[in-house]
């Protein structure tokens, strides 16, 4: 059976780095670049009007920036999965961005089949993130204090469930396919568990629930 094509929009305000970025793309029979854009505005307007699967957004760009264009994307509901792709690795940028909602935070220095692989990834519905970011938002999660279990949390049964698949990169999407429950109440499972463990990210719940449920 032949695999899906995905699509893709880059956001970002250096030619070059588009070009390199196309470049990479076009090596990936499932992936398909649609669209780019030099600046948030631009960005944000084309993300509405092509609807791609995916989008690759810059973090800092004159004007409108990645995280402003990022709650943009986020609060019109579009049904794109965003992947933060920048030179950043600043605790504060990956917190802010993660915590806005974005569905990956990869970093331009990888090696370009690494991000292919995460693109992959994330185009099957699964969060990504650059490995040695891991341990920096889990130690920005320790700053906070959080249940240190799902019994202290008071988790529900079904709660449990869903952080399990959160845990395992899963789209909304994807664990409502799994549990056969739409993805409305999955959302509202998620807005729960978050507000119990005191989180504001799905990506903190996963990186809590993979680094030993907060203990």
């Amino acid at each position: 059976m032949k695999e899906p094509i995905h699509t893709l929009l880059v956001i970002d305000d250096h030619p070059l780095f588009r070009k390199g970025v196309a470049d990479l793309i076009a090596m990936d029979t499932t992936l398909r670049l649609i669209g780019e854009a030099a600046s948030g505005e631009e960005g944000f307007a084309k993300a509405r009007e092509l609807h791609p699967d995916l989008i690759l957004l810059d973090l800092n760009m004159k004007g409108m920036d990645g995280i402003d264009t990022l709650k943009a994307i986020k609060e019109a509901d579009l049904d794109a999965r965003v992947i933060m792709l920048t030179v950043s690795d600043h605790e504060d940028n990956v917190v802010a961005a993660l915590r806005a909602g974005a569905d990956g935070y990869l970093l331009k220095d990888m090696e370009p089949e690494h991000i292919l692989e995460r693109l992959r990834q994330a185009a099957g519905g699964r969060l990504v993130i650059s490995d040695n970011l891991t341990e920096l938002l889990a130690r920005a999660l320790c700053e906070e204090p959080h249940p240190r279990d799902e019994d202290s949390a008071g988790l529900t049964d079904r709660e449990r469930q869903i952080l399990d698949l959160v845990a395992q990169g899963l789209s909304n999407k994807h664990i409502a396919r799994q549990l056969d429950i739409t993805e409305g109440t999955v959302k509202v499972h998620v807005k729960h568990l978050l507000k119990k463990l005191n989180l504001r990210s799905r990506v903190e719940a996963a990186v809590w629930a993979v680094t030993g449920r907060g203990r």
